[in-house]
C-alpha cells in the first residue's frame, strides 16, 4: 500500500517567549486561530496509544477527523474502519504536505525519539498539537519545541492525561491552599508490578529479521540511527526501553507523577540532579549503551519558593528496584499497601499522598479526616484540549507549563548515563558547569535525511 495509492484510495496560548522555560509562566487569554465549527484533526500514529487518542478525539462532537497516518498499515487499516472516509498516509511529512489546509490540529503519538522531528513541523505551519509524553526525547529538543509553540500562538496539550483529573487537580488546589504547610521534601515513586518485560536489560538482537511488507521500518526509525529490525522488541513491542528510541521509566511514566507536585509548587528548573541506579546495569558498559537502567533513584534539588520549606526542595524519584524510604511508606496505613506509582509530599503541618489516577490524601488522616474535598467537574483531557483550539479553555498541559518540566525529568536521564555523579545545571545557557562532559546527552545527532534545518 503505497502512498499515492492510500490518499486516492479515500480521497493561544501566547505567553512572555523570554520565559517559556525554567520559571512559572504567566498565561493570557489569547488563543491561537479558531475554526469557524469543527476542529478538523489528523492523528499522526494510529496504533496502541494511538489507537486510545483517536477515540477520545473521535468522541468529541466537534471534531472531525480528516486524516490518519501510521507507518504500520496494519494500524491504519484498523483506524480507517473506524473513521471511513478519512485520507490515508504512512507518511507524515506527506500527510502535513498535503493537509496544511485542510487541518487545524495533529496529535503526535508515535515513539519518543520522532516526537520533535512530527511537532515541530506541524508547530511550524500553525497547526495546534497534542503530543503524548514526554514531549521530546531530549533536553534540547523540548527546549526548542517549548519556545516555538509559545512564539507561534498555538493551543498545545501533553499526554498526561491523569492531569486533568478531579485527584491530581484537588492535589494542586491543596498544594497551593498550604493545607500541609509549607513542602520540605518529595517522594515519587513508579514500581509498578507485572511489567518485567517492559524493563529490557538486552543485549539488542543480533540476527536481522525480515521487516513485514506492512512496516516502513525506515519511516519508523526516522531520527534514529540505523538498525536492523526485530520483531516484537521495537514494532511492536518495547521499544522505550533502548536509549534511541525511548527515555526509560523515569522519561515515561516520570510526566504522570511529576505533574501535580510541579503545578502545586510552581517549581523552576532544577539547580541540581544526581541518579543511583541499578548496579548490574552500572557495570556492564555494554547495557549503559544501548538500554536504559531497569531501576533508579534520581534526586533533583529545585530552588525554594514560597511554598517551599527551606531554600531547595529535595525531590527524589524511585523506580524499579528503589523504593520509597519506610519511614515514608509508614505515614500511609503503616506502610501497607503503599500505591505502587505515587508523590508523598512532606510538609511542616502534615504530609500529601497522590496516587497515581487515584484520589489524594492529607495526613494524618486523623488530623486532615473531615477536610472537604473541591467541587470539581469531571473533564476529559482530549476534550479539554480541543475545547482550547476552540477558543473555549486553557488545556491543563500545555506546553509552556509542561515543557519546563519535562526537561527536568529529561535531566533525570542525563543524570541515569552518568550515574552517582551530582551535576550542577545552569537552565539559561543549557550547561553543566561542573561537568560539560555531560552536555553531550542534551541533544542527539539526527540520521541523515532526518535533520531539522536550524537544529540538526
Amino acid at each position: 500500500m503505497n502512498e499515492k495509492h492510500l490518499t486516492s484510495r479515500r480521497s493561544f496560548i501566547r505567553t512572555v517567549t523570554a520565559a517559556a522555560v525554567g520559571a512559572p509562566l504567566i498565561l493570557d487569554s489569547v488563543f491561537a486561530s479558531v475554526p469557524a465549527k469543527k476542529l478538523r484533526h489528523a492523528c499522526i500514529g494510529v496504533g496502541g496509544m494511538g489507537a486510545y487518542d483517536l477515540q477520545n478525539f473521535k468522541s468529541h462532537p466537534d471534531v472531525e477527523i480528516v486524516a490518519l497516518c501510521d507507518v504500520d498499515e496494519n494500524h491504519l487499516r484498523k483506524a480507517a474502519e473506524l473513521i471511513p472516509g478519512a485520507r490515508l498516509y504512512t507518511d507524515w511529512r506527506e500527510l502535513l504536505k498535503q493537509e496544511k489546509n485542510n487541518i487545524d490540529s495533529v496529535n503526535v503519538t508515535v515513539p519518543d525519539h520522532n516526537h520533535f522531528i512530527v511537532a515541530m513541523k506541524a508547530i511550524e505551519l500553525g497547526k495546534n498539537v497534542y503530543c503524548q509524553k514526554p514531549m521530546c526525547h531530549d533536553v534540547a529538543e523540548v527546549r526548542v519545541l517549548t519556545q516555538a509553540a509559545v512564539k507561534k500562538g498555538v493551543v498545545t496539550q501533553l499526554g498526561t492525561q491523569i492531569a486533568s483529573s478531579i485527584g491530581d487537580r484537588t492535589a494542586v488546589q491543596w498544594i497551593k491552599e498550604g493545607h500541609i504547610g509549607k513542602i520540605k521534601h518529595a517522594y515519587l515513586c513508579s514500581n509498578r508490578s507485572g511489567i518485567a518485560g517492559y524493563r529490557l536489560a538486552g543485549p539488542r538482537p543480533s540476527a536481522a529479521e525480515a521487516v513485514p511488507s506492512t512496516l516502513d521500518w525506515d519511516k519508523w526509525l526516522g531520527t534514529a540511527p540505523e538498525r536492523a529490525y526485530a520483531s516484537n522488541i521495537y514494532h511492536p513491542g518495547i521499544w522505550r526501553t533502548w536509549q534511541d528510541f525511548g527515555t526509560g521509566w523515569s522519561g515515561d511514566i516520570g510526566c504522570h507523577i511529576f505533574d501535580a507536585v510541579w503545578k502545586g509548587l510552581g517549581l523552576k528548573a532544577p539547580l541540581t540532579v544526581v541518579a543511583e541506579v541499578q548496579k548490574s546495569w552500572k557495570d556492564d558498559k555494554s547495557r549503559r549503551a544501548d538500554t536504559w537502567a531497569q531501576g533508579n533513584h534520581i534526586t533533583w534539588s529545585f530552588p525554594g519558593n514560597e511554598k517551599i520549606a527551606g531554600e531547595v526542595l529535595p525531590l527524589e524519584w524511585f523506580d524499579g528496584e528503589f523504593y520509597p524510604p519506610n519511614e515514608i511508606q509508614a505515614l500511609f496505613n503503616n506502610g501497607v499497601n503503599y500505591p505502587e506509582e505515587a508523590a508523598m509530599l512532606i510538609g511542616t503541618e502534615g504530609a500529601l499522598l497522590i496516587p497515581h489516577g487515584g484520589t489524594p490524601v492529607l495526613l494524618p488522616e486523623s488530623k486532615f479526616g473531615k477536610d472537604k474535598y473541591p467541587d470539581l467537574e469531571e473533564r476529559n483531557h482530549y476534550h479539554h484540549f480541543v475545547e482550547g483550539c476552540l477558543g473555549r479553555a486553557e488545556p491543563e498541559s500545555h506546553f509552556a507549563q509542561s515543557g519546563p518540566m519535562t526537561e527536568a525529568i529529561l535531566l533525570g536521564t542525563v543524570a541515569i548515563r552518568i550515574p552517582e555523579t551530582l551535576l550542577q545545571w545552569d537552565s539559561s545557557n543549557m550547561k553543566f558547569p561542573n561537568n560539560p562532559e555531560a552536555e553531550k546527552y542534551l541533544k542527539r545527532t539526527y540520521r541523515k535525511g532526518w535533520e531539522v534545518k536550524g537544529f540538526s
